[in-house]
């Protein structure tokens, strides 16, 4: 028996042609679903919101998993239908994560802005700058994106501290989150939107971590109380590089834009060469675990 899948473009119906037992018919959002829909039992959307695919999902009585091309699932389980199966793209955009967390970091520890800004004014402003070397670094997210970005940090002699749901080898609980912050020199976010992530970095977390030290979201923008960390930044007593906003995108006049102490970019972290094909490359692994009969490892249930 043949698994049929729908996949948004030729990327899709190309990765999938090498797995067994798997048929990939190519969709589109402007045209009429093609008769395989009606057997289909995955579909891939694509970078499609959620709220879009509603009437789509309504269109498919025979599907069984949706499989995203994104680690990002938040928005998808108000609209899944039940009993349906919902696979992330965990592990293709952890590299590219971690690297834009570091070029952050060094950015603000090195001034690559500030010496940039020196440059433009023609000003030889020579100065001892601090380094990303000894930082006490604390990554919130002991997953795929927590363990790509400590691989990548330790090489700079950073110390590294990961925090999970439950501790474990390795890794901290959420729990010895108030007495770990005010030790740290760096906190990053790294852990899926969730009811119990909203609004974690509230004013008594951020309040709780010490004096000059570096608030990274690289999560989703509702993790952090902006008006919360708005007071922090505007007060010069910590630091920020955001690459995810809430609101976002970030409207014209937003107090963000103009804060002090804060490096931002407008959520590009996984937007890299090469992100289509990785994802891909996931997807496609899950798919041929559920069609060989077995549960995809990415699942998602709502934790971190």
């Amino acid at each position: 028996m043949t698994l049929t899948v729908l996949v948004p473009d030729e990327d899709g119906v190309q990765a999938l042609e090498k797995v067994p037992g798997v048929k990939a018919v190519r969709y589109s959002w402007d045209e009429p679903l093609p008769p395989e829909a009606e057997d289909a039992e995955v579909l891939i959307p694509g970078v499609r919101p959620a709220g879009d695919c509603a009437a789509l999902l309504d269109r498919m009585p025979n599907l069984k998993l949706v499989q995203l091309l994104s680690a990002g699932a938040d928005e998808w389980l108000d609209v899944l239908p039940d009993g349906v199966l919902l696979s992330t793209c965990r592990g293709a955009h952890g590299g590219s994560t971690a690297e834009w967390v570091v070029a952050a970091l060094l950015a603000m520890y090195r001034e690559t802005t500030e010496f940039a800004a020196a440059r433009r004014a023609q000003r030889w402003d020579q100065h001892t700058t601090d380094t990303l070397q000894d930082k006490r670094v604390l990554i919130i997210g002991a997953g795929d994106l927590g363990d790509q970005l400590r691989r990548r940090l330790e090489p700079f002699d950073a110390a590294v501290t990961l925090v999970g749901s439950t501790s474990r080898d390795g890794v901290r609980s959420v729990d010895e989150l108030p007495e770990l912050l005010g030790t740290q020199d760096v906190v990053v976010l790294m852990v899926p939107l969730t009811s119990r992530t909203r609004g974690m970095a509230g004013a008594d977390f951020l309040a709780a971590m010490g004096d000059g030290a570096v608030l990274v979201n690289a999560a989703r923008g509702p993790v952090v109380d902006t008006a919360a960390l708005l007071t922090e930044l505007e007060s010069g007593r910590l630091r920020a590089a955001l690459d995810v906003t809430d609101p976002e995108p970030l409207p014209a006049g937003h107090p963000l834009w103009t804060a002090p102490n804060l490096l931002l970019t407008p959520h590009v972290a996984g937007s890299v060469k090469g992100s289509q094909r990785r994802s891909y490359a996931v997807a496609a692994a899950e798919i041929e675990r559920y069609v060989s009969g077995e549960l995809p490892h990415n699942l998602v249930h709502g934790e971190y």
